[in-house]
């Protein structure tokens, strides 16, 4: 098992994600293969890598046929993460075929997804060597998909920045705005976690150099974010903070730009694209 599986398998249930996503797909039964293939036929498929990129959701899928008939077999030939070109064959699948085909669809869906967005966190995160800059996700995923999205964006060579509302305090411009500033939402944010008796950090969005000044001199946070700041400005600021708390890079950030950000020392680059606005990897399961 994953250690990002078992980080977040509380948040997640996979058993009943994977019975609700067939359930979707089969309603009363998959008939086309219930009519033309016999019950106990047996054979083979593989997954067929289409296009260069970065392979990821091997072990989900291992899971997900697992779950669908616990006789099937998947033989891995590549591993998650590991980069994979047009022609290789990830891994290899036997079985009953009615059993086989019914989690064909689910399984390429998930990895196709997934490849895409590990391929895009190896690339952003490649070109930010030589700094101290990781590239880390956003909440902005697909509803209920957010498990799948987070984790490829691991396998990828990324990192998350929180999985959801609940294990960060994350400070933006609203929260801001509706507290009445923002020192008066660090004060409550920080009055909140001594009420409960909860451990988690803060980190404070801040809009211009001025917002950086004002956090630095009140304190309260762990980490501070430069929201929609140049290159320029970034450097500034990064120089004000001197490494009194984390700096995180957020808006704007493309693969064009990101080494500029990356080099103006920033500790994190979020990128709400990793997940929003990626290409899936072409991939497919064929019999053998």
């Amino acid at each position: 098992m994953s250690s990002f599986i078992k980080t977040h398998k509380k948040h997640f249930n996979f058993k009943k994600f994977i019975a609700l996503a067939l359930l979707e797909d089969t309603g009363d039964g998959d008939h086309t293969s219930l009519s033309t293939i016999p019950k106990n036929q047996k054979g083979k498929m593989k997954l067929l890598v289409k296009e260069e990129g970065v392979i990821a959701g091997i072990e989900a899928a291992e899971k997900i046929f697992k779950q669908i008939d616990s006789k099937l077999k998947v033989k891995v030939h590549i591993k998650d993460g590991e980069k994979v070109k047009k022609g290789d064959v990830a891994f290899t699948l036997e079985g009953y075929v009615q059993s086989m085909l019914l989690g064909e669809r689910l399984v390429l869906n998930i990895m196709q997804r997934m490849s895409g967005i590990a391929t895009k966190s190896k690339h952003l995160q490649k070109l930010c060597t030589g700094t101290k800059a990781k590239v880390i996700d956003t909440r902005k995923t697909t509803p209920g998909f957010r498990f799948f999205e987070k984790w490829a964006v691991v396998i990828g060579g990324g990192a998350n920045h929180r999985y959801g509302l609940f294990d960060m305090i994350l400070i933006k411009d609203n929260h801001i705005d509706f507290a009445g500033g923002i020192v008066e939402a660090i004060d409550a944010a920080n009055r909140y976690l001594k009420k409960t008796g909860r451990k988690m950090q803060i980190e404070v969005e801040t809009r211009n150099l001025e917002d950086v000044k004002k956090v630095l001199a009140h304190g309260g946070v762990q980490r501070i974010m430069l929201d929609n700041f140049s290159p320029e400005l970034t450097k500034k600021a990064v120089h004000l903070i001197q490494n009194k708390v984390e700096v995180e890079s957020s808006g704007g950030i493309t693969e064009n730009n990101i080494q500029k950000y990356a080099k103006a020392g920033v500790n994190f680059i979020s990128i709400g694209a990793l997940t929003h606005h990626v290409k899936s990897l072409d991939l497919s399961l064929k019999a053998v």
